[in-house]
């Protein structure tokens, strides 16, 4: 496999005032889903969305209440589909039956990594969340069908992604792989060799991956019928699989490690690849790795953002560009100046331990004690020089990350180049550079 970088600006735009935005996949803060949303409502499309519903006190799935719904409705600006869209099968299993997340109550973070799980019965859990989810789907399409007029265009952006299950014994674990260095540091390895890792990576690939098939199957009969009177029917959605930043004067690829959900966004690659063979103009997104609520987890995944300040000059950047070089430094404490800042990421990104992890073919590879040091070390390092630790660089880089990907997205899926592209550093700077031209 080898990476398909957006190369150009993309010029054409298919999608109009009166031409249908779906959203697949609640809209929640700080996400990427708002920069697409935001692009939408520019084009004067109308937007519709679903929901993936909320638990009652006892675990059962449900539709948004009148007051959830309205609040809903006015964040994403258009009309909810209230049908329970939960991918994932965590908290399914046959009627009267043991959930995988009940299953996980018994896992001790002593036994965890040789405690074995009935595999066989998580698998009847998968196929009954598996029929749920398809069920919904096809309700909400039904629903959908009729909202959308004669002579439309569409575009389904998904935006589910995650999987992690409700489980203590799960949460220190992932604290200890994600932000544990020295005697705290675990390997990746170990939770992917166990029973656990195994039931976590099948509820990956349902809820970032296969999510993506059953709305590309789903809306089949929406395709067709848009389709046969002229219109044009697009599906995005967005993987992460590293990004290429500026470094050492050329853009190269670099990944944050250990990615555990990698495996999933191969798998939501390949679902776009195969749509497309079949003529269906489904295209994943690699966007860079930016801060979100669900990110925070991954101490260091936002260390790579940090060079678009060199590519945002290096694209042609002006006046707006040094502004955001300004707004950068204004963020930084007494003592601490924002070329210190960049010195110390491009020295992780250079230093030897991190070169190692630079095999694309390998990724997603597991995490090491050198590699957690490191990233974990530079991520507190750089956050320290703030004056205040709730308003860093890199929430300021990601707000731009989502203004450019936005009309990178809707506009590239006017006529797409490809069922697989990675949204780079340079592409993302051009776009800005334009935008605030």
């Amino acid at each position: 496999m080898t990476i398909t970088s957006l190369k150009q600006l993309p010029q054409s735009n298919i999608f109009r005032k009166g031409d249908v935005f779906v959203l697949f996949g609640e809209l929640f803060g700080r996400g990427y889903a708002s920069g697409l949303v935001g692009e939408a409502r520019k084009a004067g499309m109308e937007i519709v969305g679903i929901t993936v519903g909320r638990r009652d006190e006892n675990n059962a799935l449900r539709p948004l209440n009148a007051e959830e719904l309205a609040a809903a409705e006015a964040n994403l600006g258009g009309k909810i589909i209230n049908v329970p869209l939960m991918a994932g099968f965590d908290l399914d299993a046959p009627a009267g039956e043991p959930t995988p997340t009940d299953l996980l109550g018994k896992l001790t973070l002593k036994t965890w990594e040789t405690d074995k799980l009935d595999l066989a019965h998580i698998e009847k859990c998968r196929e009954v969340g598996i029929q749920r989810f398809k069920d919904g789907v096809a309700q909400v399409m039904a629903e959908l069908d009729g909202l959308i007029g004669a002579g439309r265009n569409v575009f389904f952006a998904h935006t589910m992604a995650g999987g992690i299950p409700k489980a203590k014994v799960f949460m220190v674990i992932a604290n200890r792989i994600y932000k544990g260095r020295g005697d705290r540091f675990m390997s990746s390895q170990t939770l992917l060799d166990s029973d656990l890792g195994k039931l976590i990576l099948q509820n990956f690939d349902e809820v970032s991956a296969n999510s993506f098939q059953y709305l590309i199957e789903g809306s089949a009969a929406i395709r067709a019928r848009i389709e046969a009177a002229g219109g044009q029917v697009r599906y995005s959605a967005y993987g992460y699989h590293g990004t290429e930043i500026l470094q050492g004067g050329g853009y190269q690829w670099q990944t944050y490690t250990n990615y555990t959900q990698g495996y999933a966004k191969m798998r939501l690659e390949r679902i776009a690849r195969d749509a497309w063979a079949q003529g269906i103009k489904a295209t994943v997104y690699n966007c860079p790795e930016i801060r979100t609520n669900s990110t925070d987890v991954f101490a260091g995944v936002e260390l790579p953002l940090i060079s678009l300040l060199h590519a945002l000059k290096h694209e042609g950047g002006g006046a707006w560009a040094d502004a955001q070089w300004q707004a950068c430094r204004d963020l930084l404490a007494d003592g601490h100046t924002l070329e210190e800042v960049l010195q110390k990421v491009a020295d992780f990104h250079a230093s030897e331990v991190m070169q190692g992890f630079r095999d694309f073919a390998a990724w997603p590879m597991p995490n090491s004690p050198a590699q957690a040091e490191l990233t974990i070390g530079t991520s507190d390092d750089i956050a320290q020089m703030h004056k205040d630790r709730k308003a860093l660089i890199t929430d300021l880089l990601s707000t731009l990350v989502l203004e450019a990907t936005g009309p990178l997205i809707l506009r590239e899926s006017s006529a797409p180049t490809g069922p697989v592209l990675w949204l780079n550093h340079d592409i993302i700077a051009r776009q800005l550079n334009q935008l605030h031209a």
